[in-house]
This record gives structure tokens, sequence and C-alpha cells, in this order.
């Protein structure tokens, strides 16, 4: 089953689009091939989380959300990018 995944920056453009780039290859290296996602700015999380299984966020979200937010700045800055691409992938394999 497909697993969706939500990029989050403060304008749903310029972070998300690296941190997207650096999640889907990483998990495309692992075989996870049946991933989807999409990019929202924060503002707009709240509407756009309803069928996301995962968030990964570069700001921070100022709302309570049921969905799993995992902080994705690490893969902006580089300071502990293994440790976030792992916690993203076995969130998304359910361990």
């Amino acid at each position: 089953m497909a697993k969706n995944l939500l990029f989050v920056c403060a304008t749903g453009i310029a972070t998300s689009t690296a941190v997207t780039e650096k999640v889907m290859e990483f998990l495309n290296e692992k075989g996870m091939n049946d991933v989807n996602y999409s990019q929202t700015n924060v503002a707009s999380v709240q509407q756009n989380s309803d069928d996301a299984d995962l968030i990964v966020s570069t700001t921070k979200i100022p709302y309570e959300l049921t969905t799993p937010v995992i902080n994705g700045l690490a893969l902006i800055t580089g300071v502990g990018e293994e440790k976030v691409l792992n916690a993203i992938y076995a969130q998304l394999k359910g361990e």
C-alpha cells in the first residue's frame, strides 16, 4: 500500500523541494518506491494533512495534528541528516 508524505516549509516551495528530493532519493535507494508526496506551506498544513501518513517539516508547525511530524531541518543543514532519513524510513515502514 502506498504511503503519503507531506513536505512542509514556510512557503511550500524552496526548502521543501530540496528536502523532497533528498528524501525521495533515499527512499528509492531503500527500495521503497510506493510513496506519494506533496508539498505545502505551513499555513495550509492543516487542510492538506488529512491523507498524509507522515509530515516532514523544515519549520515549526504551530498546530496540533494527528499525523506524525518529523523535523526535516537536518536535511537542509546536513547535520544529523542520516538520522532523520532513517527516522522517516522507519516511520513509513511502521517500525
